[in-house]
């Protein structure tokens, strides 16, 4: 059995690195996921007993007086540490500027949804996986569409 620090990775590509003890997250450590984002906690037998979540932008989540985005505050991470924009110039995503979407596709935060194949493929442009009648509807509903190229100016 897994003794000691080491990191392991799951079928998932989310990594483990911390203390193993009998096989199991056992001591600190932290899962590190895919699209950039972490939970760093302490482990025992397997189970984080404290711990935080820290997304890809550095924001931490905090289930207390959790403020980012919500109803009342609809600014962006990076728009709370360097300021609104001026008068008219909006910012659409945390990134700025924003990834360029691909024509006729959207960005559903994990990477760009194609709605005639279903088939959704991470920021580099590889396959993650296909999308379900329900994740269509809501990525359709909800999400940012690349803008049409052939849009008369206002």
């Amino acid at each position: 059995r897994m003794e000691g620090w080491g990191s392991y990775t799951l079928p998932t590509g989310t990594e483990y690195r911390g203390e193993l003890r009998d096989g199991m997250f056992h001591g600190p450590g932290a899962l590190l996921f895919p699209g950039g984002g972490r939970f760093v906690a302490v482990w025992h037998r397997g189970v984080p007993t404290e711990g935080k979540f820290i997304f890809a932008d550095g924001l931490e989540y905090s289930a207390e007086r959790w403020q980012y985005c919500d109803g009342y505050d609809r600014r962006f991470l990076t728009e709370i540490r360097g300021g609104l924009k001026p008068a008219g110039i909006s910012q659409l995503t945390n990134l700025d500027p924003p990834r360029k979407i691909p024509q006729g596709c959207y960005d559903c935060g994990d990477g760009f949804y194609n709605p005639e194949t279903r088939v959704i493929i991470d920021y580099n442009l590889r396959f993650l996986r296909n999308a379900d009648d329900e994740e269509h509807e809501w990525i359709v509903r909800t999400c940012r569409k690349a803008e049409d190229e052939h849009k008369p100016s206002p």
